[in-house]
């Protein structure tokens, strides 16, 4: 990185589609009423596959190359699950069968990134969406009816630290 030049914080991710977002989003809107704490902004809603963290601008080509080596198997995600993990306060949405395209998806996504020398959060791969960030313990899960997301390609997002919480532009998109 070059003197004076800020580290992008980067990650992969799938961004649903509109009903996808607007079915979570309002799920998002019922939990939030319950659990209190943040509730994600629909245009913020997304599943991580990969987080980055701090990047250097000089090599994101170089990181969009590694993900284009990535394809997309085009499949149906059913978001049939709700939880809530009380060692992070996070309320979130998640599938009870995770598709064989979408495990195939994290694991070469993350294999490219491993190959190009990026180094990324390895945690193992959780498909979940969350929707509410510093959520009270104690609450009552609302049910949530299921949601299909139609998922045909993922996404390099930025994340942009502003005072109302962070905003996510899409950076490049693949499918």
């Amino acid at each position: 990185m070059t003197a004076g030049t800020r580290p992008l914080r980067l990650f992969f991710a799938l961004w649903p589609d509109e009903a996808a977002r607007a079915a979570l989003e309002r799920w998002s809107t019922t939990i939030h009423r319950v659990a209190g704490g943040r509730a994600t902004r629909g245009e913020s809603i997304h599943m991580t596959l990969a987080f980055l963290g701090d990047c250097e601008p000089e090599r994101l080509d170089e990181l969009k190359a590694a993900a284009a080596r990535v394809r997309v198997t085009p499949f149906d995600l059913v978001l049939d699950e709700a939880g809530f993990w009380k060692h992070n306060r996070i309320a979130w949405a998640g599938a009870t069968q995770t598709p064989a395209p979408l495990e195939t998806l994290a694991s070469d996504l993350r294999a490219a990134l491993a190959a190009a020398r990026f180094a990324f959060d390895p945690k193992p791969f959780v498909s979940h969406v969350t929707l509410v960030r510093k959520a009270q313990p104690g609450f009552v899960m609302p049910a949530l009816a299921p949601i299909r997301w139609q998922v045909t390609d993922f996404v390099l997002v930025r994340s942009v630290m502003r005072p109302a919480g962070s905003d996510y532009p899409i950076e490049a998109r693949w499918g």
